[in-house]
């Protein structure tokens, strides 16, 4: 075996033991366990439910009578993509008398994938015409700053 082909082999060597295989699932999140939701029931008040399960991960800012709870967990392989592979997401509706009125569970296969539109929204007089644009800096550039003088005059 010639030295070119030792080396070679050996720089191959380096390059594939250089790729990272690494694994990492990474938990966020804080749902609750199953069988403190199953102690969950309709009627309950807010101090119950905040006892039991603890503070929620949001509440709806729209309705704060509604409660979520959520947590996931997403796998990472070295430089590739990350890729979500477990979701759940409990929500409590309550009352206007603060009590427990719906319970919802949904995971990762029930939930809904929102497009993002991409598109601007146009407002009216921001568009800088040609004139605006090159010139309108004419004249408010002052290099040095004028002097005032305290006479006393």
């Amino acid at each position: 075996m010639s030295i070119h082909k030792l080396y070679f082999l050996g720089f191959a060597l380096l390059l594939i033991s250089a790729c990272s295989s690494d694994l990492f699932l990474v938990h966020t999140g804080n749902m609750p366990a199953e069988d403190k939701v199953a102690q969950l029931h309709k009627g309950q008040t807010e101090d119950e439910v905040a006892a039991l399960l603890g503070t929620p991960s949001s509440v709806v800012a729209l309705d704060d009578h509604k409660w979520v709870y959520m947590s996931s967990t997403v796998k990472k392989v070295a430089f590739f993509k990350p890729e979500e592979i477990e979701r759940n997401v409990l929500t409590i509706t309550f009352n206007k008398n603060g009590r427990v009125e719906e319970i919802t569970t949904y995971d990762k296969d029930s939930g809904k994938q929102v497009a993002i539109d991409t598109s601007k929204t146009p407002t009216a007089g921001s568009e800088e015409g040609f004139f605006r644009k090159y010139f309108g800096g004419v004249g408010a550039y002052m290099p040095i700053a004028p002097t005032t003088t305290n006479d006393g005059l």
